[in-house]
């Protein structure tokens, strides 16, 4: 239970900072690079788990790794484009909704039990994500369906991929250590690539202040996975329960926190909605005993 409130602590930190690029104009691209470049060096820090060496190579888990690496880059670009072309509102509800995948692999993959309880608290988290961005500030109408549902499904996808490199490759703390900064390095290498290719045709400019915020926003974000992990591994809950309370608590922190310290307006659809996700929470988390 300690490793999963690490990992939501963490990644309300994760959000907060993000909340802050478009302020201070930062670019998404170039701080999420020295994000990862960060989370490596942080990772390597307080594990002590040496970043690419030779036997990493050779360890099960390093090609998932690579998988998981290549997935961050391209969901994080997608994201990014969702958001501009369909709203902020779409793209989390397109994100959010996806914890249905993990939990349908988690039952076929693993023969995990869906109680009623527990049935009743993950359909109780659909209209509760909805209400829970319904904030009155971006209602723009997704143009396409197409870009939403990819996200959906990738994301979904990328939640069971890592369930499952967790639960075949990463029981031990050292392999939880190596592999999850294995696959921030893919992520920062690939993510150097792109931005090399984009620096070289003129199409983005160096900031100091990218840098910055990258730094800031790479400590949080290594501990939010790395404990992710640890918890996942933990069996506290089945991990039929725990991606989705994960996800719905996420939701539920990250809201509190922006209406409390950036003091965004909400709504009484808004309320609803985190009122219905934490019943969704208290659902899941008695109908996983």
């Amino acid at each position: 239970m300690l490793y999963l409130a690490l990992a939501l602590l963490f990644n309300v930190l994760v959000s907060a900072v993000l909340k802050l690029f478009p302020k201070y104009e930062i670019n998404a691209l170039q701080a999420i690079v020295v994000n990862y470049c960060t989370c490596v060096l942080t990772g390597w820090g307080f594990t002590g788990a040496t970043p690419l060496t030779l036997s990493s190579l050779h360890a099960p888990w390093f090609l998932w790794s690579v998988l998981l690496g290549v997935s961050f880059i391209i969901i994080f670009n997608l994201t990014a484009y969702c958001t501009k072309v369909d709203g902020m509102t779409t793209t989390i509800m397109a994100s959010k909704l996806s914890l249905i995948i993990p939990v349908i692999a988690s039952v076929v993959l693993y023969n995990e039990s869906l109680g009623l309880i527990k049935v009743a608290g993950i359909l109780l988290a659909f209209p509760a994500v909805y209400l829970s961005t319904r904030a009155g500030t971006d209602d723009k109408a997704a143009k396409s369906l197409l870009w939403p549902a990819l996200l959906f499904a990738l994301s979904g996808g990328l939640d069971t991929l890592v369930n499952f490199v967790q639960a075949r490759f990463l029981s031990t703390p050292a392999d939880q250590a190596a592999g999850t900064i294995m696959i921030f390095s893919v992520a920062g290498l690939t993510g150097i690539i792109l931005l090399g290719v984009l620096f070289a045709t003129g199409k983005v400019k160096f900031a100091l202040k990218n840098v910055i915020a990258g730094v800031a926003l790479g400590i949080p974000n290594f501990f939010s996975i790395y404990f992710l992990v640890k918890g996942l591994n933990s069996g506290v809950f089945q991990s039929s329960a725990t991606i989705p309370l994960f996800n719905i608590s996420v939701l539920v922190f990250t809201s509190v926190v922006a209406i409390v310290f950036f003091r965004e307006k909400t709504n009484k659809l808004q309320i609803t909605g985190l009122l219905l996700a934490t019943g969704a929470i208290l659902l899941i988390a008695l109908g996983d005993k």
